[in-house]
């Protein structure tokens, strides 16, 4: 691709996104394209999964599988989606991006919920963007469908405001980390909450990527990475990380991670039961 052409792509995707599709092109990742023949119902989405077969009876037939590329951007600031996502095997990352091209990652979605939290919250749009993370595959159903079902009450409309606690508490959660905890934490609690999200324990992930994610400079990633490393937790190659030690990674995590982890336990202890 000439640099002509990666700006303009750049520009038009945003920072966040550029960054990810510069991964999938230079990553080493054989997996960017998810198709739909890789087989993912919408009952492996843990939001729909908890719904009574009453209600998600109401919403299936206009659920659409839709496959999800690394750096797809899914909204920009300030625009209203169409779409609502329930990711399966997809991870969706929400971004706020500064006046100056900074990027920092405030949430991600995985199967264990839904974007498009603003649009049956009443504010149509907010002023981050949503890119996804890691390839794979959601069910997607128009934005007025989901809002009317959230309207009906019952059942649909107590989930979804409970996950939107969970999600506010992640944003919270978030922020906090970031202003308070080192790098090498920071790192910590995005590998972890990212596994938990994956069906291994090998992330398709840049250093550049992880940086964007965490708002912090590449070197600082780089350095908190080779900690990890050299305590034996993790190992990475260009474009990919793998998690030796999942108990050691806990022991270098913040308490974020477990707050965060609790918190969705509580509110959603009915979606994981299910």
């Amino acid at each position: 691709m000439s640099v002509a052409n990666r700006a303009a792509r750049d520009a038009a995707l945003g920072p966040a996104a550029a960054t990810l599709a510069r991964s999938a092109l230079t990553g080493g990742n054989d997996t960017v394209g998810p198709t739909l023949a890789s087989g993912s119902g919408p009952l492996q989405n843990l939001l729909l999964a908890a719904l009574p077969a009453t209600d998600f009876a109401h919403i299936a037939p206009h659920l659409e599988p839709a496959a999800l590329q690394l750096g797809e951007m899914l909204y920009e600031p300030g625009e209203q989606l169409q779409h609502v996502y329930f990711p399966t095997t997809a991870i969706i990352s929400l971004h706020y991006i500064c006046e100056n091209g900074a990027t920092a990652e405030i949430a991600g979605v995985g199967s264990e919920g839904l974007l498009g939290v603003s649009l049956f919250m009443g504010g149509d749009t907010t002023p981050s963007s949503a890119v996804v993370q890691t390839a794979g595959l959601a069910y997607r159903m128009p934005a007025p469908l989901l809002v009317r079902e959230f309207n009906r009450g019952g059942s649909m409309l107590r989930l979804l405001l409970r996950y939107s606690q969970a999600l506010i508490t992640q944003m919270a959660q978030t922020g906090a980390c970031n202003r308070h905890h080192s790098v090498s934490q920071q790192l910590s609690r995005w590998l972890l909450l990212t596994l938990d999200r994956l069906p291994s324990n090998d992330l398709v992930m840049t250093q550049e990527l992880i940086a964007s994610m965490l708002g912090v400079r590449r070197e600082s990633v780089t350095e908190a990475a080779g900690l990890l490393k050299a305590s034996g937790v993790i190992s990475y190659r260009r474009g990919h990380i793998t998690v030796l030690d999942r108990p050691g990674l806990q022991a270098h995590v913040c308490e974020c991670y477990g707050v965060v982890k609790a918190e969705f336990a509580r509110l959603l202890h009915d979606v994981h039961h299910h």
